[in-house]
């Protein structure tokens, strides 16, 4: 079995991850898995296992004769047999199919904003769903939205999956005092809904003077990401709210942080809980998409409505206050994403639905 997984850059976002999580995981198991860069490269680069064969198109619009000629004769050289694509490098994948009929279509489908689906723009998707052997979804929601409003007949939910890679070398040093830090691993979109994170932690700043806020994720340098600064500086945080961009070891990053916590608007399966989970990091997390489903019902206490900072801030600063119930969720954490969210788990269940392409 020849798998390819398809992904529009190598930036640290959740479906870039999971296309390297699964490439390098499957490296151990199949024949050969291979990963291919649509249109950007990123940090991810750096963590293909060697094992994983890589290329990168260098697309440079939406039709781009180039790039199609290149990942065609990539696909013949190789001999795959199967493409999974992740969210919207779809379009690329079904002109694959064109070319080459016998090819299987797998396509993964991140949509973070999961709570909005009657705003998403799906006429391109819709055309090309048809040519899909497999939809799999990374929540209960956007299966069911797949189920009635695409043409792909088989429909799976597929949740993410963490791992802790132990051979990033750390790099990315927190600031602020140990045992004292909450961690937001989220790149600076306007989902992730950072306003109302800090909007929090000021409310926590009167009573935890001593915490400080670390945000870990891509900044794109535009006005979303503007307006957080000027948040930052408006409430006077600069000396308690850190930002450090995208960082390539993020395992390091979280053994440094106390508690995770992410404030977003809408979610799918969020990968950074499971990275928290794995971390043994208690959380306090907004409850939209499956958020739920990656905290073990004992935490869903601190599960809280979105765009609530008032209701954030109580929660962190329970867990700030108690340094046992930290040290006693962390282990839940732990426990919950291994026994629920482990890659060879889901790693078997895909083998499987790859086979019975």
């Amino acid at each position: 079995m020849r798998v390819l997984q398809l992904i529009d850059s190598l930036e640290a976002g959740g479906a870039e991850r999971m296309a390297v999580t699964l490439a390098n995981t499957l490296s151990e198991t199949i024949e050969r898995s291979y990963l291919c860069a649509t249109r950007q490269e990123g940090l991810l680069k750096t963590s293909l296992k060697p094992e994983v064969s890589y290329v990168f198109l260098n697309k440079r619009r939406k039709i781009d004769m180039s790039a199609i000629f290149k990942l065609y004769s990539y696909i013949k050289k190789e001999q795959i047999d199967i493409i999974h694509a992740h969210s919207t490098s779809f379009f690329m994948t079904t002109l694959m199919k064109w070319i080459r009929p016998n090819l299987k279509i797998v396509w993964h489908d991140h949509y973070g904003n999961s709570s909005y689906l009657e705003k998403r723009q799906y006429g391109v998707l819709k055309f090309c769903s048809g040519y899909f052997s497999l939809i799999l979804s990374v929540n209960s929601v956007l299966e069911s939205w797949a189920k009635h409003h695409l043409k792909c007949p088989e429909v799976i939910y597929l949740p993410n999956f963490a791992v802790q890679d132990r051979d990033t070398l750390p790099v990315t040093h927190l600031k602020g005092q140990s045992g004292k830090r909450v961690l937001c691993l989220a790149n600076l979109r306007p989902q992730k809904d950072h306003q109302t994170l800090i909007n929090a932690f000021r409310i926590v700043h009167d009573d935890y003077p001593e915490w400080t806020l670390h945000c870990v994720g891509q900044d794109f340098k535009d006005r979303y990401s503007k307006s957080i600064y000027a948040l930052v500086e408006e409430l006077g945080l600069n000396d308690h709210i850190y930002f450090y961009g995208s960082c390539p070891d993020t395992d390091h990053v979280i053994q440094q942080a106390d508690i995770g916590v992410l404030s977003s608007a809408s979610e799918g399966l969020p990968l950074a809980l499971l990275e928290y989970g794995l971390g043994s990091l208690p959380v306090v997390a907004t409850d939209v998409g499956d958020c739920n489903s990656a905290l073990p019902k004992a935490c869903h206490d601190f599960l809280v409505a979105p765009a609530e900072p008032q209701l954030m801030a109580e929660r962190l600063k329970v867990l700030m206050g108690d340094a046992a119930q930290r040290n006693q969720l962390s282990d839940l954490m732990f426990q919950h994403v291994t026994a629920h969210f482990s890659a060879v788990a889901v790693t078997d269940k895909l083998k499987v639905l790859y086979s019975q392409l």
